[in-house]
């Protein structure tokens, strides 16, 4: 494979190395639950853990409000998938937030189980509240507004206890190592700050090395970040090569301390919690800001609450608002928020007696290096997990308390993926290559942080943000590099990081989400499914943007992609192997269901019968799926308006999709992806049944528990696939069962309707059935009206041999002394048109095994046996698929 574009820093070539079977680079939540997962799930894997400072230091022990999780009887997955996509903007990723929901609970349990001590109930139970963005109490904290703190406590004591992990504190990642042939990563390279034997720049050889070094908060003048946040490990990313993304959705914090006009660095952060326990906004006289702004008024998703702050201060000319708590009494501050109430009163202010100043700071970055479910970044042997990473979960905003939780699914995910490849040798070697990115002056620091609070704040332009990318882009080009050391590093790490988060900016004109942009103050649909991807080619920030189709759980894309047809013509480009369809009453191994072979198994004796090689089956589905939602949702407003007025936009019910008549089901998967599309993945289905079934009256087939009016917009969609390609297997195996016992099988024709016969053809072998040949292609097909041009059905057979020597060959025959002119010639397969019982057999008899006869035309089910008893191998049903009629199937909401 090519080694992608890489650039690295001016550095020292290692003077020392350490090996591990992974690195690990950062000590929050992230990399911490990584290490320890990692060396959990295997016997004598070796980690590398790298912090830039101490194990204890990091964004993970400033967190104050919690950490989100379906813990709650009354809550459940579903309704945090829901909140989360809708405080997304439409971007968030349907697989990740699944993922993140489902996966949440046992991550905070094992995190329990650890050691780290979360409030309690009065009834023993996890305290919870809500924040931002949430509509049910699911945020666990500890120590009243010290959860981080906590959290970081319990990892530490854990990583410490761990004689597989080795820390090196006080340590900046540089770059990569690569290997010379594949460009995969072989390791990093680190500048331990300190005395010893691992003094100054040195290399940990690794076949994986993880990122999880934070976010970038530091690129900005103020923000909730610790110090280290100089967004170092997005940086080494995009030096090595990699893909970022949805960098311009930079989260700020609405409510963070304010400190004066001239407050620079970190600030202390004032937790949306205390919204929760119901503080509210105000401005300087005393009149409530959010209210009519959102429905969920002061507990609005963060970028709501940041954008309404900033504008409520841009029209009355100050530079905060106020945070109203003084009438929850000492008590509840004491209790709930000891850590807030300590810092608010260390500068000067008694929330007790009067209102807290706060205004919007940066907080959290949304985007980062693009990686897929299980964390790899596209650089091979690249990981990211936590902030760093762009998994698809934020989308355009952070649901409040989601990156904790985010850094310990995605940290079990990588250490599963890495726990289970095959073992690779630690690397002997590894070279840092590129080109070398010139190191601007340490003093330039400032004014990045300036320029991007000016014009990459909570309100952009697009006329402010091109100053910005042009005076960022001077600044990357220094006419005397400075003197390789930390200071310059961390400085190029800041102004890279800068560069890459003004670009993307700039490029997404609209507003979606924390990007906004006053000269683009709507969002733009079409905006929603074309991500900003960002790559550092040389020295320069270049970006595109692309069209996106969500992730899909890999077990669904599996079935998707088993229906397809087993059927292919010349040049299609392979013959993979097709998929088993199940059938009812068949036999564990026996490859029989009800007297004919498994339904997507080729037969071993038929040439005729290939695999369609689909590259990518279920991206099709997709696009169908899409188009057939169209029909419903692309006139007027594109929304289900009697679901829109009726119910609630986040009210979660369960529906049973349930069988009004006995048949054999068929196009589950069908159905379950329209529900997954229009729930954008918020959702949990469960099938009692499988494709190829026997289902009776009454049978519930599915239960989906997801946002009701999703449900009820996706019904008809789903249940159109649903009762056609079953209506199609029910006939299907009405007539392989008037067959049964005598050898011959049912199969179908191309008399399909138009866009459909992917899966009509698949419904068919759910039925037990086999197909004939998908397109023009797949075969040579000699009928009367070939015989009629060719003069013959000799020279037509002669002309296909001569053309296509290796291509399966069929001939249509309407007389009997057809027959042995076409078997002379070379057909394979004789396919007897409207031949009546009597002469069938004559035919069987005379072809005596020399080639396979197929009986068509004029069949019913009531001679369907006298047929298959003359000994015919195939039976063709060209109605199967053409004129079936759909089986009653509906949807019951609960």
């Amino acid at each position: 494979m090519s080694t992608p574009t890489q650039t690295r820093l001016d550095a020292p070539e290692p003077g020392w190395t350490v090996e591990a079977d992974v690195a690990v680079v950062g000590s929050g939540i992230a990399g911490l639950s990584t290490a320890l997962r990692y060396v959990q799930r295997t016997e004598r894997g070796r980690v590398v853990l790298v912090t830039k400072d101490r194990l204890s230091t990091g964004s993970t022990a400033y967190a104050q409000g919690g950490i989100a999780a379906a813990m709650a009887p009354e809550d459940g997955p579903v309704a945090h998938m829901v909140d989360t996509h809708l405080a997304g903007a439409g971007l968030s990723d349907p697989h990740a937030v699944n993922v993140l929901a489902t996966e949440g609970p046992d991550a905070l349990r094992w995190l329990i189980g650890l050691g780290a001590e979360f409030d309690r109930a009065d009834d023993g139970g996890l305290a919870l509240t809500r924040e931002g963005g949430h509509r049910a109490d699911r945020v666990a904290h500890a120590g009243g507004d010290a959860t981080g703190a906590e959290i970081q406590r319990a990892l530490v004591a854990a990583v410490l206890a761990e004689e597989r992990i080795e820390a090196i504190e006080h340590a900046v990642a540089l770059d990569t190592l690569r290997d010379p042939g594949t460009g995969a990563v072989r390791g990093a390279t680190l500048h331990v700050m300190g005395e010893g034997a691992r003094d100054g720049v040195g290399a940990v050889l690794t076949p994986a090395v993880v990122l999880a070094t934070g976010g970038m908060g530091q690129i900005f003048a103020a923000t909730t970040n610790p110090p280290v946040s100089t967004g170092d490990g997005l940086a080494l990313a995009a030096r090595a090569g990699a893909r970022l993304r949805d960098l311009e959705f930079i989260q700020f914090h609405p409510t963070v301390l304010w400190l004066g006009p001239e407050a620079r660095g970190r600030q202390p952060l004032v937790s949306e919690a205390l919204r929760g326990e119901g503080a509210y906004l105000v401005d300087a006289g005393g009149d409530r800001i959010m209210e009519g702004v959102h429905e969920l008024a002061d507990l609005a998703p963060r970028d709501v609450v940041a954008r309404t702050i900033a504008r409520t201060m841009a029209e009355q000319g100050v530079d905060h608002v106020y945070l109203e708590t003084r009438h929850f009494g000492r008590a509840t501050w004491e209790r709930r928020f000891p850590t807030i109430l300590a810092s608010c009163r260390e500068h000067g202010i008694d929330p007790l007696v009067q209102p807290v100043p706060v205004a919007p700071a940066a907080h959290y970055a949304s985007g980062g290096a693009e990686v897929d479910i299980d964390g790899r970044t596209s650089v091979p042997g690249l990981w990211a997990v936590g902030e760093v990473a762009r998994t698809g979960v934020h989308g355009a905003n952070r649901l409040a308390s989601n990156s904790l939780l985010e850094g310990l699914v995605y940290a079990d995910r990588i250490a599963r993926r890495l726990a289970e490849a095959p073992p690779v040798p630690r690397p002997a070697r590894g070279v840092a290559s590129g080109t070398v990115t010139p190191l601007a002056d340490p003093a330039c620091a400032a004014r990045v942080r300036t320029l991007m609070s000016r014009h990459a704040g909570v309100l952009r332009t697009g006329e402010g943000l091109a100053g910005l990318a042009a005076e960022l882009d001077a600044l990357a080009r220094p006419s005397s590099p400075a003197t390789p050391d930390v200071a310059a590093w961390e400085t190029a790490n800041l102004l890279t990081v800068a560069r890459l988060v003004a670009a993307a900016a700039l490029h997404r004109t609209e507003s979606r989400g924390s990007h906004q942009r006053a000269d683009h103050p709507e969002p733009r649909p079409g905006l929603r499914i074309r991500p900003v991807v960002v790559r550092l080619e040389g020295n320069t920030a270049v970006t595109t943007d692309e069209d996106w189709t969500p992730s899909l759980p890999p077990e669904l894309v599996a079935e998707l992609d088993a229906i397809t047809l087993p059927l292919a013509g010349p040049g299609v480009g392979g013959v993979p192997e097709a998929s088993d369809v199940p059938s009812a009453g068949s036999e564990p191994g026996t490859g029989e269901a009800g007297g004919s072979r498994l339904p997507g198994r080729p037969d071993p004796d038929s040439r005729a019968e290939f695999t369609l090689a689909h590259t990518a089956p279920s991206e099709s589905h997709v696009d169908l799926v899409r188009r057939a939602l169209s029909e419903d949702l692309t006139a007027g407003p594109g929304i289900d308006v009697t679901t829109v007025a009726t119910i609630p936009a986040d009210q979660v019910r369960t529906a049973h999709v349930v069988a009004r008549a006995d048949g054999t089901v068929s196009g589950l998967p069908l159905a379950e992806l329209v529900f997954w599309m229009v729930c954008d993945g918020a959702l949990e289905a469960h099938r009692t049944v499988e494709d190829g079934a026997a289902i009776k009256r009454g049978d519930v087939l599915m239960t989906v528990n997801a946002r009701t009016r999703d449900l009820l917009t996706a019904e008809r969609t789903a249940l159109n696939f649903l009762t056609h390609m079953s209506g199609i297997a029910t006939a299907t195996r009405a007539w392989v069962d008037a067959v049964t016992g005598t050898g011959a099988r049912i199969r179908d024709s191309r008399k399909t309707r138009p866009g459909l016969r992917a899966l009509e053809k698949y419904a068919v072998r759910c039925g037990g059935g086999v197909n004939h040949r998908y397109g023009l292609s797949d075969a040579g097909l000699v009928k009367d009206n070939h015989v009629v041009a060719a003069g013959g059905v000799g020279e037509a057979v002669r002309a296909i041999r001569a053309h296509f020597p290796d291509l399966p060959l069929e001939v249509e025959v309407d007389r009997i002394d057809q027959i042995e002119d076409a078997i002379a010639a070379g057909a394979e397969e004789i396919l007897l048109d409207n031949f009546p019982v009597e002469r069938l057999r004559e035919a069987v008899a005379l072809v005596a095994g020399r080639a396979r006869l197929e009986s068509s035309g004029g069949l019913t089910l009531d001679v369907a046996g006298d047929v298959a008893r003359t000994g015919v191998d195939y039976l063709a049903v060209g109605a199967l698929t053409h004129s079936s009629p759909a089986l009653d199937i509906a949807l019951d909401l609960l």
